[in-house]
């Protein structure tokens, strides 16, 4: 979708309500990037089992329609009855769709081919870019005496600036981005980057950049090197210190139904998301600090 202003998707500013949107329990993070094969969706799933292995309780929200988040944690298609979609329509409400995965401490709001529909029956609906953080707020911080008091969401969006992708934004606190060692990594970042800021203004005021995770990174390649060399110039500490390296470990796991920290924890793979995982926390603490 080449401008997000002008279309459909995004409502211009001066039909949409600039709500105040106070970031409360738990904390959403949507994990974006319009490009595909990035390693998203496997950040998504590592980086929850990395979180739900300290102690966080996460929910995963697949809002790819390829559903696989949901796959990669444990969740057969034949047992989707409820998905995001029906939560997005509004003919089910969000806990009710949660299952658990095979990964002790998170949770999968799974996904459907339906969703590849959604769209189309979101876009003549009330408040269509807000449902996600509607069904959020109502099913899990309007209600902490439940069993699924989630500290942190991670929503994984699909490789497109499209109307479930802006759901994702509009709902989230922050927005991180996997972005793989290669030629082309920064081309459509700053499109992404503006589409962030358009939202910021338009929907969701307190949207910020969580950071940009480099993921697929190669250290016997000087490409890596130099693609991170000029991700870190661009966008400075935004970077995180920790990068994903290319791992055939990380590669096995979903076919197994499982994470890589479960499939292998020693791999470097695993590592990495433990790694990235203490980051987050240690970002997070500071900010709450500061």
């Amino acid at each position: 979708m080449s401008d997000l202003s002008s279309s459909n998707v995004l409502q211009h500013p001066a039909h949409v309500s600039r709500e105040t949107y106070e970031p409360a329990y738990p904390r959403v993070i949507a994990i974006a990037n319009q490009k595909g094969g990035v390693g998203k969706t496997t950040t998504t799933i590592n980086l929850g089992t990395a979180l739900a292995a300290t102690g966080e309780r996460v929910l995963v929200v697949d809002l790819d329609p390829q559903g696989n988040a949901s796959t990669g944690l444990g969740i057969p298609r034949g047992s989707r009855d409820l998905s995001v979609y029906e939560v997005l329509i509004g003919s089910a409400p969000l806990h009710q769709a949660v299952q658990e995965s095979t990964v002790p401490g998170l949770w999968v709001l799974p996904a459907t081919a339906d969703l590849s529909g959604a769209e189309m029956e979101l876009i003549d609906m009330q408040r269509r870019n807000y449902r996600l953080r509607d069904s959020l707020q109502d099913s899990l911080r309007m209600d902490c005496s439940r069993e699924m008091n989630f500290t942190y969401v991670l929503v994984d969006c699909p490789p497109a600036l499209s109307l479930l992708t802006i759901n994702a934004l509009t709902a989230a606190d922050s927005l991180l981005v996997p972005l793989q060692c290669e030629f082309f990594a920064l081309e459509g970042l700053s499109h992404l980057l503006n589409t962030v800021e358009l939202v910021r203004e338009t929907l969701n005021p307190v949207l910020e950049i969580q950071g940009v995770v480099l993921t697929m990174f190669d250290s016997r390649n000087n490409l890596s090197d130099q693609v991170a060399h000029d991700v870190r110039g661009f966008l400075g500490d935004k970077v995180y210190e920790t990068v994903i390296p290319r791992n055939v470990r990380v590669s096995e796991a979903p076919s197994y139904g499982k994470p890589v920290l479960i499939y292998d924890m020693h791999c470097a793979g695993s590592r990495a998301y433990m790694k990235l995982a203490g980051e987050i926390l240690r970002q997070e603490r500071n900010a709450q600090a500061a």
